[in-house]
């Protein structure tokens, strides 16, 4: 008697377009139960499509729900190796601020000496990494320095805005930029961080031979010191890899 009553249940709901999984839930059977006892009901044309529009609609709140959680996951573990690498690193010395921006120019600087002290990046706070790094170690004043600005020639007409950036980044007047570079656009995409795209700044050291003298012999003694923590049976390698 009871499965008969479930049954004319089942058989009433889905006559109202409700889907199998609906009907199963609420009356707690499984949803082959209900498939049978509703195999000879069809559904009108109306019917189906609110069915196939709430299956998209749920399928989207579940991706939508996924991508959350994922979201929330990845934050999570972000942070976690954030704080792992702050603990590990701990407060850095003068001398690590001292290796950090020859490791820097090391890889970014200029390595000709015609060329004299030069670096370019995009990064700002990479940039003002570097300036203080230039005022510490090799008491360079601010009158020492030029910038100049290399930017797609797409960014033309935003020349000025991206030239006050930079001057507030560095804290360097405009006076002292040589005029922005722009380089030739090599096809008409648009791309999103238009707005917010700043180009890359070189920062050059007027009258600087013998710094670039001093600072490229610093960056070749880095090598030599590193070629040593590759040895086998290093102590400073053994404990990099512990």
């Amino acid at each position: 008697m009871a499965k008969s009553k479930e049954r004319n249940k089942a058989l009433e709901l889905r006559q109202r377009g409700k889907s199998i999984k609906e009907i199963a839930k609420k009356l707690k059977v499984s949803k082959s139960t209900v498939s049978l006892w509703c195999r000879d009901i069809e559904l009108s044309p109306e019917q189906i499509q609110r069915l196939q529009e709430r299956m998209v609609s749920r399928n989207y709140m579940g991706r939508l729900k996924g991508a959350r959680i994922q979201y929330k996951r990845r934050i999570k573990r972000t942070k976690h190796f954030k704080r792992q690498g702050l603990n590990r690193l701990g407060k850095l010395s003068d001398r690590d601020f001292l290796i950090a921006g020859a490791a820097l120019y090391w890889g970014e600087g200029s390595k000709k000496e015609k060329q004299g002290v030069r670096i370019s990046n995009s990064d700002p706070e990479i940039i003002k990494f570097m300036l203080r790094w230039f005022k510490k170690v090799w008491d360079v004043h601010n009158d020492h320095i030029n910038l100049s600005v290399t930017i797609n020639k797409i960014h033309e007409n935003r020349v000025k805005e991206v030239e006050e950036y930079w001057s507030e980044i560095t804290k360097i007047p405009k006076e002292q930029f040589y005029k922005t570079i722009l380089i030739k656009a090599k096809n008409k995409k648009n791309y999103k961080n238009f707005p917010t795209h700043y180009g890359t700044l070189t920062i050059k050291i007027r009258k600087s031979t013998n710094l670039h003298r001093q600072v490229i012999g610093m960056v070749e003694g880095l090598a030599q010191r590193i070629k040593r923590v590759d040895k086998p049976g290093s102590r400073v390698a053994s404990k990099v890899v512990s």
